[in-house]
């Protein structure tokens, strides 16, 4: 494979490649839920530390992307793939042969920041190469986040009732073999190289080298980072609060375990749907429609749900699932739109570290509406924090924001 933009499926290859990373990477997150029990046990850990351990890991994943996107955006991929691939199969490694509670936690935070790493180098990887499919290309790549531990969480339950060490070493294997085969094969356009086919979609010069210090200055990225800060703290107050959601309002127990399998298939549907429908409506309208849509689907939702409509309960909140996911896919695109592909992951990581506060704010916030008003008006509240964030989004534009700010960058390169 060679580095032309125009030979024919160069660029799906690379997609295909990154997704498998990004999978491969996601199932820290994903597959959590079915590890933990299995990990306690062996360690004598309690609910509570278990939930730290995998707070750690999220606070590695997110605060990780900002230094690993700077040296992927001027080094390249390779290196910093084989520094995640090592993590990568560390932490599951570390997982299989520990038996302390701090070397659990020591081992899920390396796999953290393997996880980052990851993250961003693939999320990343189509905004460098695409411009007239970008959408589609970066949802898909996003999907496999959480669409292959789909298919690994069954295999892993399995498994770990079988053997617990055997099955946590082959799966390091597996992720860290996935980091390395990323390391072999993706790669970022050659510099000066317009990766597109369709040149007509671009509105700025999407190679200027805008850093992070001016795109803190920029009201874009405020409203960006406020926008992702909403979608992650109502996101995880419904994907952390779905069953207890279900059973507040009334609801049987079959009713939340079909809600929670629904908003893990919505939420990867949505990624591929709507990210596809932003490269012909545009990613600002796209995503600010979505988000309305979001908001007046959860609240249809808790109004159904009082109402004891479990069907139609069910189906709003897939909704609610299916038009929140896509954020996900499409701000890496606004990004490298708004501030050049060449400061692309450092500048994504920047917005994507709303994911801490976001974190804050569907875990212990919510937690403490939730004791203090009760599911109805707690859940009300996220549908209007929606709404908001979508009016928000579709205030974005970029203007001639990379050329305005270009030449402040002149004396910045190495910021």
């Amino acid at each position: 494979m060679t580095d032309d933009p125009s030979r024919p499926g160069t660029r799906w290859v690379l997609v295909v490649v990154a997704a498998g990373v990004m999978g491969a990477a996601g199932t820290y997150q994903f597959a959590w839920s079915s590890l933990s029990g299995p990990v306690g046990t062996r360690v004598g850990a309690s609910s509570t530390g278990l939930g730290n351990v995998f707070t750690a890991y999220i606070v590695a994943q997110t605060l990780v992307q900002f230094p690993a996107g700077s040296i992927r955006d001027r080094y390249g991929p390779r290196a910093i793939l084989v520094v995640s691939a090592l993590f990568l199969a560390s932490g599951y490694a570390g997982l299989a042969v520990v038996r302390s509670y701090p070397l659990v936690l020591v081992a899920y935070t390396l796999g953290g920041v393997g996880c980052g790493i990851a993250y961003t180098v693939a999320v990343n990887t189509p905004v460098k190469w695409f411009t007239d499919r970008r959408g589609l290309a970066t949802g898909a790549v996003t999907m496999a986040y959480g669409a292959v531990s789909v298919v690994a969480i069954p295999l892993l339950q399995s498994g770990l009732d079988a053997s617990y060490r055997a099955t946590l070493l082959t799966l390091a294997v597996v992720v860290g073999g996935a980091g390395l085969l990323a390391a072999l094969v993706l790669r970022d356009p050659p510099t000066g190289t317009d990766a597109t086919d369709d040149e007509d979609t671009v509105s700025v010069d999407e190679t200027a080298a805008v850093g992070w210090r001016s795109v803190l200055r920029t009201w874009q990225f405020w409203v960006l980072f406020g926008v992702m800060v909403v979608v992650n703290g109502v996101g995880l107050m419904l994907i952390g609060q779905s069953v207890g959601f279900t059973r507040g309002l009334g609801m049987g127990a079959g009713t939340a375990t079909t809600v929670a399998s629904v908003i893990a298939l919505a939420d990867a549907g949505g990624i591929v749907v709507v990210s596809a429908l932003s490269d012909r409506l545009g990613g600002e309208r796209t995503v600010g429609a979505s988000l309305l849509l979001c908001g007046c689907s959860l609240a249809g939702a808790v109004v159904v749900g009082v109402r004891g409509l479990a069907p139609l309960f069910v189906l709003l909140v897939g909704a609610t699932a299916f038009f929140r996911s896509p954020v996900f896919a499409v701000f890496p695109s606004l990004v490298g739109r708004y501030y050049g592909r060449a400061r692309s992951s450092e500048n994504y990581a920047l917005v994507y570290s709303a994911k801490v506060p976001g974190g804050i704010l569907g875990g212990t916030v919510a937690g403490f509406l939730i004791a203090r008003t009760g599911w109805t008006p707690s859940f009300l509240a996220g549908a209007a924090l929606l709404a908001l964030a979508g009016l928000a989004t579709l205030t974005l534009r970029s203007g001639d924001l990379v050329e305005e700010d270009e030449h402040v960058e002149a004396g910045q390169q190495t910021g």
